[in-house]
């Protein structure tokens, strides 16, 4: 019995406080955003009232202690032996939840029992980065065999589709960061690009979709621009990846036909110039075909698919975006490119969070006097919009705080990631980086007007017990993994 007690305390001493001592202090600031964020003048001061958020907020808080305190108890053998367990039955109550919900703000993601409701969807990215992380310390496990790397990315893909289904496309867009996660586990650097380049077809595509190239009425300047990168990245990609710079020199001769199209088109007869790039698209696809039955190599016929990917995301994008999205969704990527104007609609909450941010200045106006938040002129400024609060109340100095903990946190887990010797801790960990990392770029962001309003909260900060229990059950399982890796040491 001694040694048995000797042991856990050994194993407590080993349990990272430094990561701790963090949680806890952006736990403490963000209860004082939700009190500034959800102050009533008529409330005086009773901020431990269970009918207010801010009281509501001390229950969830106080329930993540106790969460986090039975994690640390359990053996983090359980969580490798129910990771697949967990994972399914997370999927099957994603499945469910559109039929189980009730309909809030066009969202079917909220499961109601008795007087509270929850989020399944904040809990399945828990299970997925642990059965992402339980696929990959598989024997001979590498993201460079075609069957691993499909399965990994299905992992992911597979939470993605069904949150969809809920009509939560913000939740939905955080499980992209499990794909930083492959890529440190050894996914191909061009799927990254893969997708870096999509990001960089929708904006581009969208955006000057209306507007005329050169002058040249028929010519979109989106559309010839989008198909001169597809051209220039085809051709990136095969000098990287095939290293035969006689091949990529005809494929370059290939792409001089837009070119010369287009100053035909601006000098002489005006027409779509985008056709000649298609075509000089669809010439280079053929070509990479032909290499690849040629030289018998795989990578040609690769490359082709990309380009021929690229082509159809490229045409989908504005089908996408006015046939599958939401009209407030096509209203937010709208204003947020500059398509549109909306200070009154859509670009209404992002408007009012940079007066309210912009109006704490250096040191902030002072907990509980930011008018902007009190006079309720920011919505759910308690929760997708809570950094605004922080903004107006403490100003530019307590922003870089708040930033700078969340750095140091994210800092904190890739240190303790790489320092596990067993794989499915270090694949876990970095996926609880990433997670957060998304979160709180994206947040941050749309608070500031620098990417889309997609309604993700931000960690320990949005009022709400889902989002709460959620960040502090991946943290709290990853830590105890770290503990065992230690103790195995």
């Amino acid at each position: 019995m001694a040694h048995r007690n000797d042991k856990q305390r050994g194993i407590l001493a080993r349990l990272d406080w430094f990561t701790i001592v963090v949680y806890i202090a952006l736990l403490a600031m963000g209860w004082m955003s939700v009190c500034g964020a959800s102050y009533d003048f008529d409330q005086q001061g009773n901020f431990f009232d269970f009918g207010t958020r801010s009281g509501m907020q001390v229950v969830w808080i106080g329930t993540s202690f106790v969460l986090a305190t039975l994690i640390l108890l359990v053996s983090e053998r359980v969580y490798e032996v129910f990771a697949y367990v967990l994972y399914a039955a997370f999927m099957v109550l994603l499945l469910a939840t559109p039929f189980l919900a009730h309909d809030i703000k066009g969202s079917m993601s909220w499961i109601k029992i008795g007087s509270f409701s929850i989020q399944p969807a904040e809990f399945a990215k828990f299970a997925t980065a642990l059965c992402l992380a339980k696929y990959a310390c598989r024997y001979e496990y590498s993201m460079l065999r075609w069957r691993d790397a499909i399965i990994s990315i299905a992992i992911v893909l597979l939470p993605m589709a069904l949150i969809v289904l809920q009509k939560e496309t913000g939740s939905a867009l955080v499980y992209a960061a499990f794909f930083l996660v492959l890529y440190r586990e050894g996914m191909y650097g061009s799927i990254l690009f893969a997708g870096i380049s999509a990001v960089i077809y929708f904006v581009v595509g969208i955006r000057f979709a209306e507007v005329p190239m050169w002058g040249i009425l028929p010519t979109s300047l989106g559309e010839f621009v989008v198909l001169m990168l597809i051209i220039a990245f085809t051709l990136i990609l095969t000098l990287t990846y095939t290293a035969t710079h006689r091949d990529t020199m005809h494929m370059a001769l290939i792409a001089l036909a837009p070119i010369g199209g287009l100053l035909f088109a601006r000098y002489i007869i005006p027409f779509n110039a985008a056709w000649i790039a298609l075509g000089a698209c669809g010439a280079i696809a053929l070509y990479l075909i032909y290499l690849s039955l040629r030289e018998r190599m795989w990578r040609y016929f690769i490359l082709s698919l990309f380009t021929l990917g690229s082509l159809g995301f490229s045409y989908a994008c504005s089908y996408v975006l006015d046939n599958v999205l939401q009209e407030h969704q096509q209203t937010r990527i709208r204003v947020l490119l500059g398509m549109e104007d909306d200070p009154r609609g859509a670009g209404y909450n992002v408007l009012q969070a940079q007066i309210a941010i912009g109006s704490g200045g250096l040191k902030g106006k002072g907990f509980l006097k930011g008018t902007q938040t009190k006079l309720k002129y920011v919505p759910e400024q308690d929760t997708d919009f809570i950094f605004c609060t922080v903004g107006e109340e403490e100003g530019f100095i307590g922003c870089s705080v708040v930033i700078g903990l969340f750095l140091i946190l994210i800092l904190r887990l890739i240190h303790l990631a790489e320092r596990q010797s067993d794989t499915m801790a270090r694949v876990y960990g970095y996926s609880v980086m990433s997670i957060f990392l998304f979160h709180v770029a994206i947040n941050m962001g749309m608070v500031l007007g620098l990417t889309p309003v997609i309604g993700i909260p931000l960690p320990f900060f949005s009022y709400g017990g889902s989002s709460l229990w959620g960040f502090t059950i991946l943290l709290f399982v990853f830590l105890r993994m770290d503990m065992e890796r230690t103790v195995k040491a």
